[in-house]
């Protein structure tokens, strides 16, 4: 018998469940790390709570005919092997992961076409709410008769609690047991490597770039912090509890990084480009020393980029990559980043 799955969206201020509490936040009870949704077998189904103030939504799987928004959701689906639910795609050029080709294209992530949209006759269409606007957007889509849920892996903290948001995709698709099994072995990677930062020499990191006049770096709670903590590195800003960017002046910028060691996810492609979009760029250590990567080595022409799609379903392969940064290894052992030249 087809097994029903009820999602329920709710505040989660007005979740009792019970739930343990973690450096990141509360975790629902269930959750290794993930704060933003629930997952419960009961005897009629599989219950998934997902802590948003959206209304309550009822549907069944697993499901046929998913849409996504996000390229993100795509390497979820692909660790699951579950690409054949996908039918409709928003921005496809920026999707680096191999589709069956068929998939319709919903337009811009943006503002996705209302028509394409009710033609693709989904079960589901996964969101992202990064602010107001995609809010306004996922409304007018549901007021057309859309099914609309959030994905909003994003907000969560950590990168293990980003990666454990393959278990609601798992969910939809009837593949919650591979989705345990995927995280799981993620999980085991990912922290025999954190376990180990002790017996590495401390270095020092830097990340960003100058945007005119401002440096944005990860705050303590942002996923690349806790990279860079599990990695071993040396970063100013572990005290600092915004899950944000930090914006600081180019001032700021010298005052805790000129001496840095290295410098990840910087913006060009070569050296002579980031000098070329910012003299300020060569005033740093990291960049005068050729000790300068982005996030680039998996990238597609047109600008898809396997980093936003595999790198958040395998946080222990960025992992891996900072480790080898820190080492100063071959860039052949690089999953996502690579040495500007």
């Amino acid at each position: 018998m087809k097994r029903s799955l009820i999602f329920i969206l709710c505040s989660l201020l007005l979740v009792g469940c019970a739930q343990q509490s973690t450096e990141q936040g509360t975790v629902p009870a269930g959750n290794q790390y993930a704060t933003g949704f629930q997952i419960t077998e009961t005897d009629t189904g599989t219950v998934v709570e997902v802590f948003q103030p959206y209304k309550k939504l009822c549907v069944a799987t697993p499901m046929q005919r998913i849409g996504t928004m996000s390229t993100v959701q795509v390497g979820f689906l692909y660790a699951l092997d579950a690409l054949d639910c996908l039918v409709a795609v928003c921005n496809p050029e920026l999707i680096y992961t191999p589709l069956q080709g068929n998939e319709i294209d919903l337009g811009d992530s943006m503002k996705p076409s209302a028509e394409r949209t009710l033609q693709a006759g989904l079960d589901i269409l996964l969101a992202v709410n990064y602010g107001q606007y995609d809010n306004l957007e996922a409304a007018r889509l549901e007021k057309l008769g859309v099914p609309v849920i959030y994905i909003n892996e994003w907000q969560e903290g950590s990168p293990l609690a980003r990666a454990e948001w393959i278990r609601v995709l798992g969910a939809l698709t009837g593949h919650l047991h591979e989705a345990d099994s995927v995280f799981h072995e993620v999980e085991n990677k990912y922290n025999s490597l954190s376990v180990k930062r002790s017996d590495r020499e401390t270095v020092s990191i830097m990340s960003g770039n100058n945007f005119r006049g401002t440096w944005y770096v990860p705050g303590a709670n942002n996923y690349l912090a806790y990279l860079f903590k599990d990695a071993g590195a040396e970063y100013p800003f572990y005290e600092d509890r915004s899950a944000t960017s930090i914006p600081l002046t180019i001032e700021q910028t010298i005052r805790y990084f000129a001496d840095a060691d290295v410098w990840v996810g910087a913006g060009g492609d070569s050296l002579d480009e980031l000098a070329q979009m910012d003299e300020k760029h060569t005033w740093f250590k990291a960049y005068q020393k050729g000790r300068v990567y982005n996030w680039r080595k998996q990238c597609l022409p047109g600008g898809a980029n396997n980093f936003w799609e595999r790198g958040v379903v395998h946080p222990e392969e960025m992992l891996e990559d900072l480790i080898h940064i820190m080492n100063n290894d071959p860039d052949s052992l690089l999953h996502f980043a690579a040495k500007l030249q």
